[in-house]
């Protein structure tokens, strides 16, 4: 087998060689071979985390420049590569967010319109109240609901106790249930008097 070539440009993902199944083998040795096994997790977990799948792309393939640098310190030190790279892409998808917060003021407006594929639950309204969430909250969800991690590995994963994950989760499902309680339309769940 030969060492795995990966290109993450856009939304298009070439993996060269065969892709494993979702589980990724705890000693792969070789940073390719992990690469095969692992990315169409970390891409759909990337997706969770930033909302669409082109920034998940370029936040998988951020994380994963350099991770391979640093493989073998990764793989030995750190016990768990998998969570080491879900909390670098969390930690990482924080950062950007902080950054692209601060408004950017410009004197004209770009005249170019990018193509971009729609997103299938953007009007979602469970998917938009998640997007709506900060990103800590966010990731929390996600590793929970749908990695189905438990309290402690998103606490190793994220790199904070297991009361702030409890905390974050707790206030993640509160805000979800209100902004979904002001979708719901009216008259739905109400008997007639």
């Amino acid at each position: 087998m030969t060492a795995a070539a990966t290109v993450i440009s856009g939304t298009d993902v070439w993996v060269s060689g065969e892709t494993r199944g979702r589980d990724v083998p705890g000693e792969l040795t070789d940073f390719g071979d992990f690469v095969r096994a692992s990315l169409p997790g970390l891409l759909r977990y990337g997706h969770a985390l930033t909302g669409n799948p082109h920034d998940a792309a370029d936040l998988v393939q951020t994380v994963l420049e350099k991770i391979g640098s640093r493989w073998s310190y990764v793989q030995h030190k750190t016990g768990d590569p998998m969570a080491y790279i879900r909390r670098s892409m969390a930690n990482a998808h924080v950062s950007r967010w902080r950054r692209t917060k601060r408004e950017s003021l410009v004197a004209d407006l770009p005249d170019t319109r990018p193509y971009s594929q729609a997103d299938p639950f953007e009007h979602e309204p469970l998917w938009q109240a998640l997007r709506a969430l900060p990103p800590r909250q966010r990731a929390v969800m996600v590793l929970r609901y749908y990695e189905g991690l438990s309290e402690a590995e998103i606490a190793d994963s994220l790199g904070i106790s297991q009361g702030t994950v409890k905390s974050q989760a707790s206030k993640a499902i509160n805000s979800l249930r209100t902004k979904l309680a002001l979708i719901e339309p009216q008259g739905e769940g109400r008997e007639a008097g």
